[in-house]
């Protein structure tokens, strides 16, 4: 039996406006400096992960939910919106807390996915995964959010989010010039069906 999608549904959505003003966006770039920072791994704490120079450049913190609470109320808000009216995936709430990103000159991360493909490490399940733009774009180049799908780009402006389907295998590209800051958050829960 073929399962046909609604014709609302898709794997990928930008929000139309930035949710995070400049100065929020500021706020939640100090929380991450407040954090300590750690090198960027691969491979979700699984066999043959780690740090992998070949594959992610980055460095990372972690954003405690007690740090900024209303940011992440007004994440999850976004996220049943978001839930709603583009995915229609069963059970998906903040599971993990939010990382905070920065992609020096050269940092990058290749072609990956944000779900354990054979889910040994799962529950909970990475089933949406979600990008803020904390950065102006103008104080930086390169570091695009790429994806395989349609080879599809978004051009997000500072404080806008795009939110995808954790399966869809997306990267970031090499920056030339400045430093990329960006929130990344995933939601999930039991296994799809």
């Amino acid at each position: 039996m073929i399962i046909k999608m609604p014709r609302w549904c898709s794997y990928m959505a930008t929000t139309t406006q930035p949710i995070f003003t400049p100065q929020q966006c500021d706020m939640v770039i100090q929380a991450g400096h407040k954090q300590k920072p750690e090198v960027a791994q691969v491979g979700m704490n699984k066999p043959g992960g780690g740090v992998d120079k070949k594959k992610r450049t980055t460095t990372i913190s972690w954003i405690p939910f007690d740090k900024l609470p209303q940011m992440y109320k007004k994440v999850e808000h976004q996220l049943s919106l978001v839930n709603l009216n583009h995915f229609g995936f069963e059970n998906v709430r903040i599971t993990e807390p939010a990382q905070f990103t920065e992609y020096p000159k050269g940092g990058f991360y290749d072609w990956h996915m944000d779900l354990d493909i054979n889910g040994a490490y799962e529950p909970p399940v990475r089933k949406i995964s979600m990008t803020i733009l904390l950065s102006d774009p103008s104080t930086f180049k390169g570091g695009e959010l790429e994806f395989m799908e349609n080879n599809k780009m978004p051009d997000l402006k500072q404080g806008q989010a795009i939110f995808f389907a954790s399966f869809i295998r997306h990267r970031v590209a090499p920056v030339t010039k400045g430093i990329r800051r960006s929130l990344v958050m995933w939601f999930g829960g039991t296994p799809f069906k």
